[in-house]
């Protein structure tokens, strides 16, 4: 048997591969492409009002995922996770330096990257953005819930508390929020590249064309139709902005200073009120830790809270820290009432890991000295906080709480009809922290139709529309208080009812997606 050898023709004398055509060239481009996008991602957040730049980020994520591996899909989703997620949560090592900040970037990112590994794996499937979109979905449900209850800074519903997009929070919460900008970006990105490769004609064209166009397209026409109406009448509120004597995490040990400042301001618009400036309230908010001293414990604390009650005639949501138990201390808010002093309270159910508690102390300790300033662990509640206020059932979640669905679903659940949001966002000076929630806030006023309140320490305090626009709002680390007349509400948004059925239905519509891509893949290597 005689074979012979064919020898490929040898390229002219100092000619080479172009640099566009080269693996590490073409690697390299690739992620520069995903940290790219995550930084357009990050950009699209408040306080810049460049909502629209989210699909633009994930039109570029899918291009430069498409057609690769499930470890480089990993590895270009964690450099996405990345370039959003560090410049955004910044704040976080403000006053504690690089390693909490740095460690709890890296964190959040594996959930990106493990996002981008399974896109990569549906990828080749017919109405693949579909089945991306809703791994997306799962990803950030994954991070809201583990690990320490999850933490979801960053998902995508909060980059977008105006725009296109918004109304359908009030559809299927931030879950169809969240889809519905990734769908419409990875549908950008799959017809760029379509465009890119010459891969063209009407019906190769068509499915990426919808998915780009028809998520804002529904977003602009269920705008008229979950606009809420005032069904229940109107309240006139009042949210006090105190402010603190100065920055850093001392702020707790200002704590005398910080309740001294809440009162003198309330005590301001009462006299406002008594000269007819300003109307008179129905009700009062102020914010998280707003008396840090345990009135039941301090006589002077709970003689300043009567008098600040008595002048306002008004009932007052005080933020307190109650050490009913010395080691187990409670961030709750008091319903103050004039003449009467504390008749309800709502204990904040959603504590926050490495502030209100410290999971892992010994070994957080080998890696940062300010681990012991949180000496005690909070315990937290069990049931949502609704007060009666006035004309008002006013529902409380307290600051770090609005990043969570399920709090905010369950209190208006119970029959909120305006929701306060008291903050304390002090501890991270004049970052982006305070729009940051600012923004969640108005996200959650449209997925529930009701008036939102956020009374903060040092700012920003807002009064929000049941349509997410911002009517008043203070400056921050200025002591303030605002005042203004809100609808309420005694119906609920289809996202309310529904709860966290839509974010199960859009992550099992992701792992349908892998389901189909593994029976494909397994018909591929039976026929071979």
């Amino acid at each position: 048997m005689v074979t012979t050898s064919v020898t490929p023709p040898e390229q002219p004398a100092g000619t080479r591969r172009p640099l566009y055509r080269h693996p590490r060239a073409v690697a390299a481009l690739r992620a520069l492409t995903a940290l790219g996008a995550g930084l357009i991602a990050y950009a699209s957040f408040p306080p810049r009002p460049l909502w629209w730049l989210m699909p633009v980020a994930f039109g570029l994520l899918w291009i430069a995922l498409h057609g690769r591996r499930a470890r480089a899909g990993f590895g270009l989703g964690l450099l996405f996770g990345l370039g959003q997620l560090l410049p955004l949560l910044h704040w976080t090592g403000i006053y504690v330096g690089p390693g909490p900040w740095l460690a709890l970037v890296l964190l959040e990112a594996l959930f990106i990257g493990l996002a981008g590994l399974a896109i990569t794996y549906v990828g080749t499937l017919p109405l693949a953005p579909l089945w991306a979109a809703g791994l997306w979905v799962g990803a950030e449900a994954l991070r809201a819930r583990w690990p320490f209850d999850g933490f979801s800074w960053g998902k995508v519903a909060f980059g977008q508390p105006e725009g296109a997009f918004l109304p359908l929070v009030a559809i299927g919460g931030t879950a169809l929020l969240g889809f519905a900008v990734v769908l419409a970006g990875f549908g950008v990105g799959e017809l760029a590249r379509r465009i890119g490769t010459r891969t063209r004609g009407p019906r190769r064209l068509v499915w990426p064309v919808l998915f780009a166009a028809l998520p804002p397209i529904a977003g602009l026409i269920a705008g008229p139709l979950v606009t809420p109406h005032e069904n229940a009448g109107t309240a006139t509120v009042a949210v006090i902005q105190g402010n603190v004597p100065r920055l850093g995490l001392d702020f707790n040990a200002q704590r005398r200073a910080v309740l001294d400042n809440h009162v003198k301001r309330t005590l301001q618009l009462a006299q406002d009120v008594a000269a007819g400036r300003q109307q008179q309230p129905d009700l009062v908010i102020w914010p998280e830790n707003s008396s840090d001293i345990d009135p039941f414990q301090d006589p002077i604390a709970f003689a300043e809270l009567n008098q600040a009650a008595a002048a306002i005639k008004a009932p007052i949501a005080v933020g307190a820290v109650l050490s009913l138990d010395s080691t187990k201390p409670t961030n709750t808010v008091l319903l103050w009432q004039p003449g009467q002093g504390a008749t309800d309270r709502y204990t904040k159910q959603h504590i926050q890991p490495f502030g209100e508690y410290m999971p892992l102390r010994s070994v957080i300790r080998l890696f940062s000295s300010y681990v012991d300033q949180v000496s005690w662990d909070f315990q937290p509640g069990d049931k949502p906080g609704v007060f009666a206020m006035g004309p008002a059932r006013v529902g409380i979640a307290t600051c770090y709480e609005v990043a969570f669905d399920d709090i905010v679903t369950d209190t208006v659940r119970s029959g909120a009809q305006i929701l306060a949001i008291p903050s304390n966002n002090a501890t991270f000076g004049l970052s982006e922290m305070t729009f940051q929630q600012l923004a969640m806030s108005r996200v959650r006023a449209v997925e529930h139709g009701t008036a939102v309140l956020v009374a903060a320490t040092s700012g920003v305090s807002a009064i929000i529309g049941p349509d997410g626009s911002v009517t008043q709002s203070t400056g921050q680390f200025v002591p303030d208080a605002l005042v203004g007349r809100v609808p309420l509400r005694s119906t609920t948004t289809l996202a309310t009812s529904q709860g966290s059925a839509p974010e199960w239905f859009l992550t099992g519509l992701g792992i349908a997606g892998l389901a189909l891509a593994a029976a494909r893949t397994r018909r591929s290597l039976s026929n071979r």
